[in-house]
Order: structure tokens, then C-alpha cells, then sequence
């Protein structure tokens, strides 16, 4: 008598080897599947893609995840036909386990010819390191095109979360952030609303100490010399500057803030400390939103006959490790390098949890120097 228990025996020694059973245990032949036909199409890949538009796959993967500025017109039209006429779809849900599994995370630094931003970069990439991942560097030099092109590039190559360390705002990062991609912003805040998470110092709060150094010193004649304003770092720095002493009834005049429209930092000093020198007479304090602008300062000022500290006290922000070596001159805003990438890590943690927001705010100490 034939019984379920032997069926199932049956099915279990035989259908491996065999395929299904029916229903009295005997094998039966494995179904083939059908071949795709005009009622049943087969499912487009990027392969079929690449190989209709007679293109790469990385082409192909470059301009679906809009990163068309590398190939031609012709090119990019070719491969759209192709996705149209297949019928292609990227599978999301696959990208996003792929992003998941993936041990890449890029750093997209504003400019790593400053030294506190490439002293950052290399906290970071040490931590990373430690931790398990792999740190890919790019330098979008301040360029907001730059930024964009990078940021699709390292999408496209599923990194597992990109850093922003000196960002500035562009189309596809406002995108970026709406669509909740893994960002983290490093020394400078996201430049859209919101609380996008932040790795940094309180550059408020450390620009107020600076006004407080000036004020204990009796110095009311100052001025303050700064990079672009829309980085959130600078402004921040000259806002809270600027509140404590007028909450000490000191106005800071325009006339006594001064840059230049340079990207280079020591440029900016040099040129903005020319035109300082010209009327006379100097300022008795003289506050430089990074260290870089303060060397170009002082090198003016040198030029100018004016004693740093005896005549002029330059205070800096950043305080590069080099000073001790090259600025004996200089007293400086420390930032702690050595701490953001542990910060940075435990960031990125938070946010591959689901953390909506991770913010991790740094420690800093204004330095005094006296040559």
C-alpha cells in the first residue's frame, strides 16, 4: 500500500536527483522553463543595454545614474534608445542591499591643500580603516559642478556613505539631501535647512572666546579677515565675533571685515592685510578665520614694518600643527584632527542604525603663543 510517508521518502531520495513526484512517488520529468516569447519578454539588464547601444556597461551605469558629462551627445542618446526600447529598469531593492554589503565611503573635501582639511582626511581614513572600510578621496576643490560630478560618481559606485568636509551648496547635494542618501557633514553644516548630521567644533562659541582674548587685553580697535561666507564654518565663526563684542558695545564695522575673491586662503590674508596697511594705522587685534589667512597677513604686515604680536595680535583659527615649528607668532583656535575620525565613525554608525539625525560636536582650545 502506498502511503504519504513513502511518497514523501520517495520524493526526498529521488527528487533531487530526479525533479518533482506526483502523486503515487513516481519521478517525474523537471519542468523547463519557457523560453521568453512576445507574450512573455525577457527581463532587460544592463548587459543587453550596453550591448544594443554598442557602449560599456560602465558607460551604461554612468549615465543612468546621471553622470552623462563623460560620455558624447550621440553616446548618451544611444544608450537612452536602448533603455527605452528594452524597457530596462535599475533594480533598486539590489542596489540598496549592494550599498548595504559594501565596505566603500568617500570623503569629498572642498580643498586638501589646506592643511587642517587634510589633516581631517586622514583622521578619517585611519578610523575607517580600523573599523573595516575603505576610504575613497576626492577633491572637489570648493567647485560645486565638481562636488555634483562626484557625488553621482560615488552613488553610481554604491559607496556605503559619502563625507562632506567643506561642502558647498549645489543641485545634486540639495537632491541628495532630500532623498535621505547616507551624508555626513564634516567641519562645515549642510548648506540647505534642516539637521543634517555634523561632525565639528562649536565655531560659534570658539569665535566668542576670540573676542573675549581681545577684550581681556583692553584691544578694541580689531578687525577680522575671512574666506568666502557661505561656508557655514566662517560665518559661524564671525557671528559669534561679532556678538560678544558688540554685547561689550564694540561695533564691528564693515570697513574692518574684509576679504578678497580668492579661493586660496593665503592669498585672501595677503591681500586683505594690503589694504589694512594702506590708511594706517593697523589694527591693535586682528582675528583670522583659519591659520592660512593668518600667514598671509603677517606676511604683509611684515612687509609693512608692523610687529606681530608687539604692534598687531594675530589670533588664527585651525591651529596647524606646524605652528609651534613656523608661527611661533601666532595664537590659534586648536581644532582636534587627531578626533574626527573616531567622530566620524561613530557618526555613520548612528545613521546605518536609522538615526535621523547624528550630530557629534568636538572639543576646542584657543592656544596662546607669546615669542
Amino acid at each position: 500500500m502506498i502511503t504519504l510517508v513513502s511518497i514523501l521518502r520517495k520524493s526526498f531520495a529521488n527528487g533531487a536527483r530526479m525533479g518533482a513526484v506526483d502523486v503515487t512517488g513516481n519521478a517525474m520529468a523537471r519542468p523547463r522553463r519557457a523560453p521568453p516569447s512576445a507574450d512573455r519578454p525577457a527581463v532587460a539588464s544592463i548587459t543587453s543595454v550596453a550591448a544594443r547601444a554598442g557602449v560599456s556597461i560602465a558607460t551604461v551605469s554612468r549615465i543612468v545614474n546621471g553622470i552623462a558629462n563623460k560620455a558624447g551627445p550621440e553616446t548618451v542618446e544611444r544608450v537612452q534608445r536602448a533603455i527605452a526600447e528594452l524597457g530596462y529598469r535599475p533594480l533598486s531593492v539590489g542596489r540598496a542591499l549592494r550599498r548595504k554589503e559594501s565596505r566603500l565611503v568617500a570623503l569629498l573635501a572642498a580643498n586638501l591643500g589646506n592643511p587642517a582639511m587634510a589633516a581631517i582626511a586622514a583622521s578619517a581614513e585611519t578610523a575607517l580603516r580600523e573599523a573595516g572600510y575603505v576610504m575613497v578621496l576626492c577633491d572637489t576643490h570648493d567647485r560645486p559642478e565638481l562636488q555634483d560630478e562626484y557625488l553621482l560618481e560615488m552613488r553610481a559606485q554604491l559607496v556605503r556613505g559619502i563625507i562632506l568636509l567643506g561642502a558647498v551648496p549645489s543641485t545634486h547635494l540639495e537632491r541628495f539631501v532630500q532623498q535621505g542618501e547616507p551624508l555626513l557633514f564634516v567641519n562645515r553644516r549642510s548648506p540647505f535647512a534642516g539637521t543634517a548630521p555634523f561632525v565639528g567644533v562649536d565655531n560659534a562659541l570658539a569665535g566668542a572666546e576670540v573676542a573675549d582674548l581681545f577684550l581681556s587685553r583692553g584691544i578694541h580697535d580689531i578687525a577680522v579677515v575671512h574666506g568666502s561666507l557661505k561656508s557655514s564654518a566662517t560665518a559661524e565663526r564671525l557671528e559669534g565675533f561679532a556678538q560678544r563684542l558688540a554685547g561689550a558695545g564694540i561695533r564691528l564695522p564693515k570697513s574692518r571685515r574684509l576679504t578678497a575673491p580668492l579661493l586660496d586662503h593665503l592669498a585672501i590674508g595677503y591681500a586683505a592685510a594690503g589694504r589694512l596697511v594702506a590708511p594706517g594705522p593697523v589694527p591693535r587685534g586682528i582675528f583670522c578665520l583659519s591659520d592660512l589667512i593668518a600667514y598671509g597677513v603677517h606676511k604683509r604686515l611684515l612687509e609693512a614694518g608692523v610687529r606681530v604680536p608687539g604692534d598687531s595680535l594675530v589670533v588664527g583659527f585651525d591651529d596647524n600643527p606646524l605652528n609651534n615649528w613656523l608661527a611661533p607668532w601666532l595664537s590659534s583656535v586648536r581644532v582636534p584632527y587627531a578626533s574626527f575620525g573616531a567622530a566620524i565613525v561613530e557618526a555613520f554608525d548612528g545613521i546605518w542604525s536609522g538615526a535621523t539625525s547624528r550630530h557629534v560636536e568636538l572639543p576646542h582650545e584657543l592656544v596662546l603663543r607669546e615669542p
